[in-house]
């Protein structure tokens, strides 16, 4: 998990490579030149979603985010790596952990600026749940 200074300094990230890696625009942005949360709410459901299609392979949906943190802001141009872990499997879902850390690309230190929880079911073709294959 995430090594701490302090309550306030997530100090580095995980150790593996991240699942995606994104650099944010300036259309990403709101008016005050943060970027938007829904840009990272949607960034890390594609991460997450990468990692359980490649359990399930098949079609996973999002069907629902828990536990979501925004620790620190994200500007433009900064590098966003978001790392994933399986938190639970279930008959027919998987929940993975995310973090985002980003890091401005004229310097080495990350910082961790969003995580949470997304849980995503295994579906058909008729959009009906389907098992998760035996592992």
């Amino acid at each position: 998990m995430v090594k701490m200074k302090n309550d306030k300094d997530m100090i580095s990230p995980p150790e593996k490579t991240p699942t995606i890696r994104v650099v944010p625009l300036p259309a990403d942005t709101n008016a005050y030149g943060d970027i938007f949360g829904g840009w990272l709410l949607s960034q890390m459901d594609l991460a997450g979603a990468s990692v359980a299609t490649e359990i399930t392979r098949r079609r996973v949906v999002t069907v629902g985010v828990e536990g979501m943190n925004f620790h620190k802001p994200v500007f433009v141009g900064d590098e966003v790596s978001f790392y994933t872990d399986i938190k639970r499997k279930g008959r027919t879902s998987i929940a993975v952990h995310i973090e985002a850390w980003a890091r401005a690309r004229t310097e080495d230190q990350s910082r961790m600026v969003t995580e949470g929880v997304f849980t995503f079911v295994s579906i058909d073709e008729n959009r009906k749940p389907l098992e998760l294959p035996k592992t």
